[in-house]
């Protein structure tokens, strides 16, 4: 089928039948139609047909909706809801109305999902995102947890918040995380170890926040000796060949312990060691090099070579802000500002860097919708 617009009248038509639009609902199917096949999260068609706009929530929901019900009529034409990451418009023949076959595939479904395994393993957020946007083009189903995990990985907050397409159960783990980014942090803490009390998580994620997630709330609360009691069992568990992946991280927070524990610098110097030539020359993964470099930052604070670490602390972040995850620059982020918060450096570096941990809560997001997320964790919590 070919669909004609017709801009100046805001009109759509094709085999003989013709819609009338309002223009936001034409500029939204105009914009759909050029780039028919890909993928928008509601984040970029806000973007890209609101431009200079600041509409109200569930704008694009709304629109979507009221262009689905007018463009009924052309049975070849139909915006699909891509699980977990958006819209995508699909104009069909007639004669070719089947899926493609390749999405009924297991061997590559698998295949899909080991990609999407070795890019979450590497670090590269955004090779996941741009691979997740052309599933339709390249004829393969997102996986149903890469099809959340994507949300996560670009800071997509209000999805994970407010989706009806999965359950709050399935979303937890990655809100309590960007809760963790929030407030008092012995607060989090509590309500970590209440989460963990309760085996409120899947096994694999519960394993995850009892092993790593859970320390920096330990350290950055001032409490580093909670922290290296939980390492003892960190240690236990990563030595087992299916968490492996865990030791690179497992050592940069380890020394982000001995750092704010006031570890003598030729202690510092022999975990760097270890982790520059051992840990990162095997594993060069960007999420580790980004996080060890904030790390070794915080270290030149405190020896206050100034210059230095601040390079440092930009290295780093710059270096997690290619990689594409979002909520590990967060993370970072939140690591400088709590580690300058216990141990003031000069002036003008605290406030810069308070300054941008501010400004990357504020663009997911995540200082306007505290409420909401803090009422999505409670009712979870309640729930058992």
């Amino acid at each position: 089928m070919q669909l004609e617009l017709h801009t100046s009248e805001y009109r759509v038509s094709a085999e003989g039948i013709t819609v009338v639009l309002l223009p936001k609902e034409f500029a939204l199917l105009q914009f759909l139609c050029r780039n028919k096949g890909r993928t928008f999260s509601r984040e970029q068609l806000l973007d890209h047909v609101w431009t200079m706009e600041y509409p109200v929530e569930r704008t694009v929901d709304d629109h979507i909706y009221r262009l689905r019900k007018k463009l009924r009529p052309f049975a070849d034409v139909e915006i699909k809801s891509v699980r977990g990451l958006g819209y995508s418009l699909s104009v069909q023949n007639s004669t070719a109305r089947e899926a493609n076959p390749t999405t009924r595939d297991p061997e590559l479904h698998k295949t899909m999902r080991d990609v999407f395994g070795k890019y979450q393993l590497y670090g590269q957020g955004r090779s996941m995102l741009t691979l997740a946007r052309q599933q339709d083009v390249l004829g393969f189903e997102l996986d149903p947890f890469y099809s959340v995990y994507v949300h996560f990985v670009q800071g997509d907050l209000e999805w994970l918040l407010n989706s009806d397409e999965v359950p709050l159960n399935e979303r937890f783990y990655w809100l309590l995380l960007f809760y963790m980014f929030t407030g008092n942090l012995k607060q989090k803490q509590g309500l970590c170890e209440q989460v963990l009390e309760k085996k409120l998580l899947s096994p694999e994620q519960h394993r995850e926040m009892e092993i790593l997630n859970i320390l920096d709330l330990y350290t950055l609360a001032g409490e580093p000796s909670k922290a290296f009691e939980r390492l003892k069992l960190s240690h236990v568990v990563i030595a087992e060949p299916k968490y492996e992946s865990f030791i690179p991280q497992t050592a940069i927070t380890e020394m982000l312990v001995h750092l704010v524990a006031g570890t003598e610098d030729h202690e510092l110097e022999k975990m760097a060691t270890a982790i520059e030539d051992g840990i990162l020359s095997a594993k060069p993964f960007l999420r580790e090099i980004g996080s060890y470099k904030v790390v070794k930052g915080l270290w030149m604070l405190r020896r206050q070579a100034w210059s230095e670490a601040e390079n440092l602390l930009d290295e780093g972040l710059q270096v997690l802000d290619r990689s594409g995850f979002v909520p590990l620059r967060l993370a970072a982020l939140m690591r400088i500002h709590h580690y300058c918060s216990m141990f003031p450096p000069k002036k003008e570096l605290q406030q810069k860097y308070a300054d941008f941990f501010k400004e990357e809560q504020e663009q997911i997001g995540l200082l306007k919708l505290l409420g909401p997320l803090e009422a999505a964790i409670r009712s979870e919590l309640g729930r058992c």
